[in-house]
């Protein structure tokens, strides 16, 4: 699941994050505390899980689409998903059968065995083509624009769905894919079914009384490339983190962008007390060894600590019907399982 693949705000980012989500499993990880030598918990199983009934597609449908157009969907036999988030939505809708292709970042078990037509922003219209759709799903971000008009212009409905930015935005983009394949009713179901699945979780956040309000800084790194880079208020974890009951220091810093290259001086005034990252971010520095080793990280309570949060790229961002699970890991890793 960024991009970070919920990433879709930040295009200049979004080609390195989506591009290097690979083989994910499961949606959480564990805070690591010092001196911790315990094994990490067995990853759940990387699965969606779909509603309940099959809904039955009623087409045609016309549905406005975010980049201005009119889109007039006659058919979801064949539905290509140009994100994992979105290739998630469908299957949970209940129509992965209907899904003939997916993204790179779209790895959770259902999807694993499609044919892989994206790559990141990468989007081979050749590719996309060949498989003969009869919908396209795609983001405000998916990109090259020539190869998505190249789908448009052989005759392909191509939905361009607004990105995430939080919580705010579950609703939002469930009922939009489902408008497009002809199928609102289970849309409004899923819908509920998150959002009661949300407020479920966030009954488990300790009372502000009850605690002091944890400080977490949100990294993105890709160590292979040396990109070490502080989220802002843009990042798109800033809703997560404020649900769990956290500070996300990176926008109380006043950092507007979505990611700012990590400096000593900008860690040493967002003094966070844990630190979010992706899972496999975290791997590409060498684990927390390798994290405590940008400048200015072991300088941190969080690096003194060695207090990290790992949630899976695949996941973290997507803002969809698995975004209780997100929630759910890091209230967790938070304040222990008793949360």
């Amino acid at each position: 699941m960024p991009t970070p693949a919920a990433s879709h705000r930040f295009p200049r980012l979004a080609v390195a994050v989506t591009a290097l989500a690979l083989a994910l499993t499961g949606c959480g990880g564990t805070a690591t505390s010092p001196g911790s030598s315990a094994p990490a918990p067995a990853a759940a199983p990387d699965r969606v899980e779909p509603l309940a009934a099959t809904p039955q597609p009623a087409l045609p449908v016309t549905v406005p689409s975010a980049d201005g157009a009119q889109v007039t969907v006659a058919s979801a036999d064949r539905v290509i998903p140009l994100t994992g988030s979105l290739n998630e939505i469908v299957h949970t809708l209940g129509l992965g059968g209907r899904v003939v292709a997916r993204d790179i970042t779209a790895t959770f078990e259902q999807a694993a065995a499609l044919p892989v037509v994206t790559r990141g922003h990468d989007v081979s219209a050749e590719s996309v083509l060949s498989l003969r759709p009869t919908l396209v799903l795609a983001e405000t971000t998916t990109g090259p624009a020539e190869a998505i008009q190249q789908i448009r212009d052989a005759g392909i409905p191509v939905l361009v769905v607004a990105p995430a930015k939080g919580l705010d935005d579950v609703p939002k983009r469930i009922d939009a894919v489902s408008a497009a394949l002809g199928v609102k009713e289970a849309g409004a179901q899923l819908n509920q079914r998150t959002a009661d699945r949300i407020a479920a979780v966030r009954k488990n956040v300790p009372a502000a009384s009850d605690r002091k309000q944890p400080r977490v800084a949100f990294l993105y790194l890709r160590g292979t490339a040396s990109v070490y880079l502080l989220g802002g208020s843009d990042s798109g974890a800033a809703s997560l983190l404020e649900a769990a009951g956290a500070v996300d220091t990176g926008k109380e810093s006043g950092l507007g962008k979505d990611f700012t290259p990590i400096t000593s001086e900008a860690l040493a005034a967002a003094a966070p007390d844990a630190i979010l990252v992706m899972s496999k971010g975290l791997e590409s520095v060498g684990g927390v060894d390798g994290l405590v080793k940008i400048p200015g990280v072991a300088q941190t309570p969080a690096g003194m600590d060695r207090r990290v949060l790992t949630i899976d790229d695949g996941v973290l961002l997507n803002y969809g019907p698995r975004t209780d699970q997100v929630l759910a890991s890091l209230i967790t890793q938070l304040y222990g399982k008793g949360a």
